[in-house]
């Protein structure tokens, strides 16, 4: 389905994470987040988003929580920290990725 978001039309799912990663752009992660909640993206916000992306284009897998506090040395406590409530849920739809398997 199609939705607007920060002026420019993306696809996305049900849910609202993005279908094709190739939309994503950082004014839509802006609206994103203050969807969920999240008021600014500071730094260490767009450190958790950048390793995602980055291991997402390595792997092809969303990374786990795990995978972010071991590979990316982001503490889990500070993922919980920015991204409350769910952080690898709004963190990949922040950064323009699919739902992770490993939330229900």
């Amino acid at each position: 389905m199609e939705k607007v978001i920060a002026g420019y039309k993306v696809d996305v799912t049900e849910e609202g994470y993005l279908t094709d990663r190739k939309q994503w752009n950082k004014e839509i992660a802006q609206a994103l987040a203050k969807e969920l909640g999240i008021n600014e993206l500071t730094e260490g916000h767009w450190q958790v988003i950048e390793f995602l992306q980055k291991d997402f284009e390595a792997t092809e897998k969303i990374p786990t929580i795990r995978r972010v506090n071991k590979v990316g040395n982001i503490p889990t406590k500070d993922l919980y920290a920015l991204f409350p409530d769910g952080p690898l849920m709004k963190a990949t739809k922040i950064a323009g990725l699919s739902k992770p398997v490993s939330c229900v």
